[in-house]
């Protein structure tokens, strides 16, 4: 179910974004569940102990998922051809959410 903090957020953008952040949004609660729904950088977020967590984002073409620099460095190697930056990484709209490598990187995110 999602977040009323993130409603504004995922009426912005279409079904298909709708979709992926509100999976994103399920499978961060499920293995997170005492994180807070926040907005932050105008993008949803969840915090924790106070602090930002993780956010994420829809786009036209992609869903932006911000897990923190070393979490990115991290795992940069398993990206492939996606789009990446420093704290960030983009999941096309054409190719299958990669939900193990999400759970995998909040499941870092959670030791640092």
């Amino acid at each position: 179910m999602t977040d009323p903090v993130f409603a504004e957020s995922y009426a912005a953008v279409d079904e298909v974004a709708r979709e992926r952040l509100e999976q994103i949004e399920s499978l961060v609660r499920s293995i997170v569940p005492d994180v807070t729904a926040a907005i932050s950088y105008g993008i949803p977020t969840f915090k924790r102990t106070g602090k930002n967590f993780v956010h994420w984002a829809g786009f036209a073409r992609h869903v932006g998922f911000y897990p923190g620099p070393a979490t990115i460095e991290h795992f940069a190697a398993e990206f492939g051809g996606r789009t990446w930056a420093k704290g960030s990484v983009q999941f096309p709209h054409d190719e299958p959410l990669p939900m193990e490598l999400i759970e995998r990187m909040v499941r870092y995110r959670l030791t640092l």
